[in-house]
């Protein structure tokens, strides 16, 4: 499920850290945590997966806010009355009015050591996100747009991450070898499924006039757990594939890192 926010700042000059990701993934499982704290610590800690599975998964995206701002140094200076966030759950369409109930006038701090800045939570909206797109014989095809910066890796001989760039031939089958993870850590695939599904997956980057943009962020900023990650925007992905596997991409995100708001993707109508 997906959810638009509407968010209200407390001042009329919020700042925020230019790296806003891991203090606004931590204030939103603070909410979660204050009404169910059974499912907040599953996200914070489990995560979907079954026993012949080596990854588990979160499942659960956060788009960037959408505001208009100006950067001075490592500040971002906020210059709207509204600020626009989608938050995505890889849950029941059941849940939708105790998501709803869950934020709807709750308050968002987003700090760290050099600033804070508070919001109000004024409407929360649910997005039917399958509208235009098209049908054929159980597959469904979509245009998505990166919501946030969408990362992908392949391992490198010492287990860490190269970062790749859409442009880098091995950037699709990463992203659709994380789709199928993902897919297989909530239905328990047999080989043999897991290959029908995979073949039935088609990914096609589209990309502008320009370069897709690169981006470095930092996850955990000033702490020994410091991490940086480049994620990438400014292109689009055009994606045909089982209709249950297009709401699991748009419920949970594309590539890694999706927990700390990477990889939400939105339909381009």
């Amino acid at each position: 499920m997906r959810f638009q926010l509407t968010l209200i700042p407390s001042t009329n000059r919020s700042i925020l850290p230019v790296n806003y990701q891991y203090p606004l993934a931590a204030a939103i499982y603070s909410i979660i945590q204050q009404a169910d704290e059974v499912y907040a610590d599953f996200l914070h800690e489990t995560g979907y997966g079954h026993t012949g599975t080596l990854k588990r998964f979160k499942l659960f995206t956060f788009s960037d806010l959408r505001v208009p701002f100006q950067i001075r140094g490592d500040r971002l200076y906020l210059s709207g009355s509204t600020v626009q966030l989608t938050v995505c759950f890889h849950i029941s369409d059941a849940a939708e009015n105790f998501i709803k109930g869950l934020f709807m006038n709750q308050q968002v701090e987003i700090a760290d050591k050099k600033s804070k800045a508070s919001f109000t939570v004024q409407q929360v909206e649910a997005v039917n996100y399958l509208a235009g797109i098209t049908r054929n014989n159980g597959v469904v095809e979509a245009l998505l747009q990166p919501m946030s910066p969408m990362v992908t890796g392949r391992k490198n001989a010492k287990g860490n991450y190269d970062y790749l760039s859409p442009e880098d031939e091995d950037f699709i089958p990463m992203l659709k070898r994380n789709i199928m993870e993902k897919y297989d850590s909530v239905n328990e695939l047999s080989n043999e499924d897991y290959q029908v599904f995979r073949d039935r997956i088609s990914i096609e980057t589209i990309f502008f006039s320009h370069p897709p943009r690169s981006r470095l962020i930092t996850i955990k900023a000033g702490t020994e757990a410091e991490t940086r990650v480049r994620g990438f925007d400014k292109f689009r992905l055009r994606v045909k594939a089982p209709e249950d596997i297009l709401e699991l991409i748009l419920n949970s995100g594309c590539g890694i890192y999706n927990a700390m708001g990477m990889g939400c993707v939105g339909v381009v109508n």
